[in-house]
């Protein structure tokens, strides 16, 4: 990963410190040589909040880039998980689905760490690479998925998170960086060369920290689970934890102009290491139109986790995929389909950031005015 940048202008310079580190593989496709490839660097940089982003080629990539960073990169969970808490519940009254599925829990918690190791970390910062892959959409049937053409994407990232509910992910992908965040109160995303406003939200989690890097509140969300069975994911057996989202949940989630139908979470634990093997949910929207021809967007997300590793007691999945499906219907609208994969890969996890306040977890400036007015 690259993380410095050197000066262009003054040999004798000081170096540039990068925001968000990149991958060699983004960085060679910058120019043919190295003092190209950093000329283009310094171009892009100073580049982010140019005017040269609205034109029409440039911004249809840019759109294209920020749905797929919104969508594969940087998602949200539609649970508010505490983050800061203890994890514990009392398995009393609770049906065997319940009951089963907190003592499963329990066995995650030892495997990663164990709840004194666990309850030592108070914030952390992770940075890593990641190469994403999207499919055009095409139709939904299989007679024309030999046409469907690809492209690679490389890009690295940086999250920041602290106690309680505050995080703050920036995602850097061929030249299109988004910021995602949430400072306890409400979340957000953007980009940084977008010219729409910021999308704000209730706070909710980041997708990124369920895929083995923050064991506690994944051990949060799955408190509320059942264990619906086993299958075999990966050549381990594992339980299946089943989590439904309320009526009341999706309905704060949804907007003026559409409509969470459902949002189902599956978590597979491993029967023998007791760690989270793959992560999935599925969600269900409907987009209303002004003729009243709604639209209908389903989604299916599958993450699986890889090269658990301890740091500072604490187990941490560094490598792993994501793959998601979204199929869009409606009743004057062909059947399309859309394909991604995600894969990614930790460089480096600190934990108990010294100095980390809440004043690194802000909103972007035009996000606050836009709350003073409401």
């Amino acid at each position: 990963m690259r993380k410095l940048c050197p000066n262009v202008e003054k040999e004798d310079g000081l170096e540039t410190v990068l925001e968000v580190p990149i991958p060699e593989e983004m960085f060679a496709s910058m120019g043919s040589n190295v003092h190209l490839r950093w000329q283009n660097m310094l171009t892009w940089m100073k580049a982010q909040a140019s005017d040269k982003w609205s034109q029409p080629v440039i911004a249809g990539r840019i759109n294209e880039l920020r749905f797929l960073l919104y969508l594969v990169g940087s998602p949200l969970i539609p649970l508010q998980v505490q983050l800061g808490h203890s994890v514990h519940k009392p398995v009393k009254d609770c049906s065997i689905q319940a009951s089963t599925a907190k003592y499963i829990v329990q066995q995650y918690i030892a495997a990663t760490g164990g709840q004194a190791a666990l309850n030592q970390v108070h914030s952390m910062c992770v940075t890593g690479q990641v190469k994403i892959t999207a499919s055009e959409f095409h139709r939904g049937d299989n007679e024309h998925r030999a046409n469907v053409k690809s492209s690679d994407e490389a890009g690295g990232f940086v999250l920041w998170q602290k106690d309680p509910d505050l995080w703050c992910l920036e995602l850097v992908v061929s030249g299109c960086k988004v910021i995602s965040g949430s400072n306890g109160k409400l979340s957000w995303r953007h980009s940084s060369n977008q010219q729409a406003p910021v999308a704000k939200g209730p706070p909710r989690p980041l997708r990124r920290f369920l895929q083995g890097l923050d064991p506690r509140s994944t051990a949060n969300l799955f408190l509320d689970a059942s264990c619906i069975g086993e299958r075999i994911i990966s050549d381990q057996d594992c339980f299946i934890l089943k989590l439904e989202t309320s009526p009341a949940i999706r309905e704060a989630q949804s907007g003026p102009n559409y409509e969470i139908i459902h949002h189902t979470i599956w978590g597979y634990f491993s029967q023998r290491s007791g760690l989270l093997i793959q992560f999935e949910d599925s969600r269900l929207l409907r987009m209303r139109t002004k003729d009243d021809d709604d639209v209908f967007w389903e989604t299916s997300t599958e993450s699986v986790m890889d090269d658990y590793r301890y740091v500072d007691s604490v187990n941490i999945a560094h490598g792993g995929r994501t793959r998601v499906t979204v199929f869009r219907y409606g009743e004057q609208s062909a059947n399309h389909k859309r394909e991604m994969e995600e894969r990614w890969k930790i460089e480096d996890v600190d934990f108990n950031i010294w100095g980390l306040s809440t004043d690194h977890f802000l909103p972007p400036a035009d996000l606050k005015q836009q709350t003073k007015h409401n």
